[in-house]
């Protein structure tokens, strides 16, 4: 009996192990990338655009980040501002499949009442790894790691997660997962939430 409960459990003990091992040396999180980098391609992923009802939630303005340099900057200082929120890890496979469409928006996109907070949840203790991914991949807009606590709108189960807050103060969109956000009419949609 005990020898074909083992015989049948074998196969996924051996799958159990190569996974762990992916993860523990990093590998999983860049094939979860380039399989999430694949389906973009298609289109299923593009970001939706939202409409407007009326029942849009109140953002949480009382937090702040703090730039790569240490610099603490109070979220509240955006007020006013469309604010693209996009909360990510350098281990996260999905996060690092997204971020070259956000840098291609980003490149594109009018930036006038529009602002950028590219929020990495990584440990403090590993900003190195932040700043050498950023750096390695040549992306330029502006990264962000939180400085204390973060509201109970951030608490949030998995990433990437995107906020587009309005200039009102409204959570208009709230993607989950990996979006391409590199699109000309997500692009048209945001740059039109700017000039309201």
């Amino acid at each position: 009996m005990i020898s074909k409960v083992f015989a049948f459990i074998k196969p996924f003990l051996g799958v159990a192990l190569v996974l762990g091992v992916l993860q523990f040396t990093g590998v999983l999180s860049r094939v979860n990338s380039v399989a999430q980098s694949a389906v973009m391609t298609t289109g299923v992923l593009n970001a939706g655009i939202p409409a407007r009802d009326g029942t849009e939630e109140n953002f949480d303005y009382n937090f702040a980040v703090k730039d790569l340099k240490g610099n603490r900057v109070p979220i509240d200082q955006f007020k006013g501002k469309v604010i693209f929120l996009n909360l990510w890890a350098t281990w996260c496979g999905p996060c690092r499949a997204e971020m070259p469409t956000i840098q291609k928006l980003y490149d594109n996109v009018a930036k006038d009442n529009l602002v950028f907070v590219m929020l990495s949840l990584d440990r403090d203790q590993d900003k190195a790894k932040i700043v050498d991914y950023i750096g390695h991949k040549a992306f330029t807009f502006p990264v962000y790691q939180p400085s204390g606590y973060l509201t109970q709108q951030l608490d949030i189960p998995s990433i990437p997660t995107t906020f587009i807050v309005s200039k009102d103060g409204k959570i208009i969109a709230r993607e989950v997962g990996t979006t391409n956000f590199g699109t000309a009419k997500f692009q048209k949609f945001l740059e039109a939430e700017a000039a309201r």
